[in-house]
Order: C-alpha cells, then structure tokens, then sequence
C-alpha cells in the first residue's frame, strides 16, 4: 500500500497581512492563519492518487500548537492522518533549519511505515522561497521533482512515477524512481469541496503532536535560530505606481512634450 507524506504549512493569508512600519516585519496577528494554499493542492493530489492506486495520506506540518488546524483542514481534503511537531527549539527557524526539522519527523514517520512519496507545495505565500522541499529530499537523500502540473503515472510495482513539470520555455516529463519528493504547481489540481464525512472527520480529529524530544537523535544547533544563518535586512512595502501623465495638444505639441519628458530621464538612453 502506497504511503504518501505531504508536507504543509500554517500561514498568514497575506491578502490582508500588513507590515508594522517600526520593526519592518510582517504583522501575523493582522491577519487570519491559512492552509498554504499551494499546500491545498498537495494535499489534494494526495487524494487524487490514493483514488487512483490506493494507499494512504499522512501530513506533516512544524509551528505553534494552533497549527493543528491546518492538519485538520488536510483531513477535510482527504488526508488519513496528521503530524505537528511543535517546540520553542524551532522558533525563528528559516528555511535551512525547517528542512532539518521536518526531515527528522519525516524519518520518525517512516520507522513506523515506509514512506513512497513526499508532496510539498511549490512554495509557502508568506516567504515564496521554494526551498524547503528540495531541502527536505536532500537530507533523505531522495530525488526533488520540482513544479509538478501533473502526475501521469504511479507504478508500485516497478517503483517509479511519470510526472509532467512547468520549465522556463514549455514543459517535460520525467520518470523518477520511488520514493521521491514532488513540487506542485496550483495548476497540478482543482481543491475539490469537501464532502461532509470529511468535514465531520475532521472537526473531531486530533493529530499527533511531537516535541523537539520526541524525533530521537536531533543535533539542536541545526533548529530555530541556531540553526538558521538567513538574516534578513530588511522587509518593506514597494512604493504604489503612480498615474500616468496625459499630454494634451496638437500631434506635434504632443511629440514635443514627450521628448522633453524622456529628456528629463536621461537614464533610459545610458548605454551599459
């Protein structure tokens, strides 16, 4: 039976968030906690599969004990089971030290039931790196398929997968062996409504929830701050465009005017 892990995350629904103006960071409290949304459709091509070839979904997320809802939430998409790993040793992590986490709980997941594919969203809206996954599959050691818009084929049998992925200039498709760790694009999937066993499951659900203790051998100066040497220097609201300038008068006032805007800016004719 196939064993799918996917990975989510809780964050602020940056469609509302604001930036405090003293401190230059993002203010969480200014705006509802949200599923990823490119965690959504992770969650939700897990589904797609176990529907297809059978299986089962687990998912796993790192934050505060209020991120259970976003496991529930997973749930509620079809996810079997849940995973938090919630602990002040992994404040502050970046991305680096969140990939160390998560891939600890990842292979106290598999002592228990071996895992055949990992899923993560394409990116998390609140920090847009995309690094986390491809992180994950290399402290596993596993192959990172990036910008998935489909999977094509699962084969259990032969212990490989044919996915097709978004490039610069088209796409290509691949062929991986399993297990391995899938990217996903929003496009990947439509979020299907939930049906009401799902939301009933759900609501009374209660995922298992483990401390920095419970992982086992875990080297702490790779967690939270210690273990993160991104530093960020500053974070701020770009300036709102302003309105173009309409310039009146006959055709050749009108080219008259425009030269001597575009000569005020002299820069746009520099040469490099």
């Amino acid at each position: 039976m196939m064993h799918i892990v996917v990975c989510v995350k809780q964050v602020p629904d940056t469609k509302i968030i604001k930036i405090n103006p003293k401190t230059n960071t993002l203010d969480r409290r200014s705006a509802p906690a949200i599923l990823n949304p490119y965690d959504s459709h992770a969650v939700q091509e897990a589904a797609n599969m176990k529907k297809r070839y059978g299986g089962k979904i687990s998912v796993l997320s790192m934050g505060p004990p209020q991120a259970v809802a976003v496991i529930k939430k997973s749930v509620e998409i079809g996810a079997d089971q849940g995973f938090l790993i919630s602990d002040r040793a992994f404040a502050g992590a970046d991305t680096l030290a969140t990939s160390y986490a998560l891939s600890k709980a990842l292979q106290k997941i598999a002592e228990e039931e071996p895992i055949d594919m990992i899923i993560c969203g394409k990116h998390a809206i609140d920090g847009d790196t995309g690094q986390v996954g491809p992180g994950i599959a290399r402290r596993i050691d596993i192959p990172p398929i990036t910008n998935v818009i489909e999977v094509v084929e699962v084969n259990e049998a032969e212990k490989y997968v044919r996915i097709k992925r978004k490039i610069t200039d088209g796409y290509e498709l691949i062929q991986a062996s399993l297990p391995c760790l899938l990217t996903v694009e929003k496009e990947v999937n439509a979020v299907e409504y939930s049906p009401m066993p799902n939301m009933i499951r759900a609501a009374r659900y209660e995922p298992t929830v483990w401390s920095v203790d419970d992982l086992g051998e875990v080297d702490r100066k790779q967690l939270g701050l210690k273990g993160s040497p991104t530093i960020v220097g500053k974070m701020f609201t770009p300036p709102k465009e302003e309105g173009g300038k309409r310039i009146e008068g006959s055709a050749d006032e009108q080219v008259t005017k425009l030269m001597e805007v575009l000569m005020e800016k002299k820069e746009l004719f520099k040469t490099k």
